[in-house]
């Protein structure tokens, strides 16, 4: 039975209003029809009280000592390889919501065979990194916009959204339990990879009754454990990364698989990474998986930094962000975020107005390039104008250098988040 509020209204329970009495039998319709209302109201909106992701109902349940692993030296660990004892899991479910949040020994995932994820590409993922400071202490670089941006991927794959805030907190109980993992040094870091899956056993494509987020850590070195290492770039004009309505700007899985190929193809060519391009004009876009700038004299004689806007195909780089937030406040030059192609920076780089290149990311932070191959021609990209020597531009370092003050709490700033 269904009443409405109005209804309710008239036999409501509670002192007379307008001088009018209510009678003992009155109450008792009024108490049944509300008790009635009620329920059916909790039954509709159900949904609305499902539970949120809670740090303080985080379980934890520590590895055995006979199962936890040995650590590698520092200077051997690989990209990617090695990973620390522990696992965070948090399950969700459409009626109820995500369950407590549980860190437990790191092992491998049940999941159903016939889970979405598996067969229609649901789901998507985070890169972000722990540091240790001079002073011992752990810190975050910018957690919130890796939350605010697997949010957005989430929600453009119907996977459930939640609580950043609440799942940082999560994720800094799983760094502490970890925390003799993460190695020190300057360029040294842990890892940390958060996952959201849909784990909805059902072979068809729609939006999942249930989903898990999951994150991993992995202790790290140096991306470039000799030094800068300058790359060399294949433009493709042929292979499309992304494209206009697409889901570019999500970091799914599914944008990732198919540039298998084209890098591969890019390696064997003697080309270090992918510089995907886009349309008929060839629109310069990410090089990698990375964002990619250009510092020029533009055709206004403007000292120029410009990158990609965010038009939907291009991922919204946390270290892009940082990169374009650093450069206006030096106030030093024009920072653009537009619409450039390959040809303007092909026709740039033969009059000599390129100052420099580089990718953007958080792997590396910043990556120099030194030459990019486009429509059969080698394009040599100036590095430093002030040392010939040094395997970066002056502009990549001067980011490099400040970025990794930030991240290791050697320049104060509001990014940088103690655990």
């Amino acid at each position: 039975m269904e009443i409405g509020f109005d209804f309710i209204r008239q036999f409501q329970i509670g002192p007379p209003q307008n001088n009018r009495r209510i009678d003992h039998s009155t109450r008792q319709i009024s108490s049944m029809f509300l008790s009635s209302s009620v329920r059916n109201l909790n039954k509709r909106a159900a949904p609305l009280f499902r539970r949120a992701i809670s740090s303080k109902s985080i379980d934890i349940k520590h590895a055995d000592e006979a199962s936890l692993k040995s650590k590698l030296p520092k200077e051997e660990l690989v990209f990617g390889k090695t990973f620390t004892d522990h696992i965070l899991e948090i399950d969700w479910n459409s009626s109820s919501g995500w369950s407590a949040p549980q860190i437990k020994p790191f092992g491998d995932l049940q999941i159903h065979p016939a889970a979405s994820s598996l067969h229609y590409g649901l789901q998507c993922f985070e890169g972000m990194k722990a540091y240790v400071d001079k002073d011992g202490e752990v810190r975050l670089f910018r957690p919130d916009k890796n939350m605010e941006r697997m949010n957005t991927s989430c929600e453009r794959l119907f996977l459930p959204k939640f609580d950043g805030e609440e799942l940082v907190e999560c994720i800094k109980e799983l760094i502490k339990v970890d925390r003799d993992w993460i190695p020190e040094g300057e360029g040294f870091s842990l890892y940390i990879r958060p996952t959201a899956i849909s784990t909805h056993p059902y072979l068809g494509v729609t939006k999942p009754d249930n989903a898990k987020i999951f994150v991993i850590l992995s202790p790290v070195g140096p991306y470039y454990p000799e030094g800068f290492a300058p790359v060399k770039l294949f433009a493709d004009n042929q292979n499309v990364r992304a494209w206009p309505g697409g889901i570019g700007y999500a970091k799914a899985g599914g944008n990732y698989a198919p540039t298998i190929g084209p890098q591969a193809t890019a390696a064997a060519e003697g080309y270090s990474q992918v510089l995907w391009l886009y349309g008929e004009d060839d629109q310069v876009t990410e090089v990698g998986t990375m964002n990619m700038f250009t510092f020029w004299i533009n055709e206004d004689g403007e000292k120029e930094l410009v990158t990609a806007p965010l038009d939907g195909t291009i991922l919204p780089g946390v270290t892009r962000d940082s990169i374009l937030q650093l450069a206006r406040d030096w106030g030093e030059f024009k920072v653009s975020e537009r619409n450039y192609t390959m040809p303007e920076l092909a026709k740039a780089l033969d009059e000599g107005r390129v100052l420099e290149c580089f990718g953007a990311g958080t792997a590396a932070v910043v990556s120099s390039i030194e030459m990019i191959g486009y429509n059969g021609k080698d394009y040599q990209v100036p590095l430093s104008a002030t040392n010939p020597d040094q395997p970066a531009g002056d502009l990549t370092m001067r980011v490099w250098n400040e970025i990794c003050g930030i991240q290791y709490g050697e320049i104060e700033s509001d990014w940088s988040v103690k655990i």
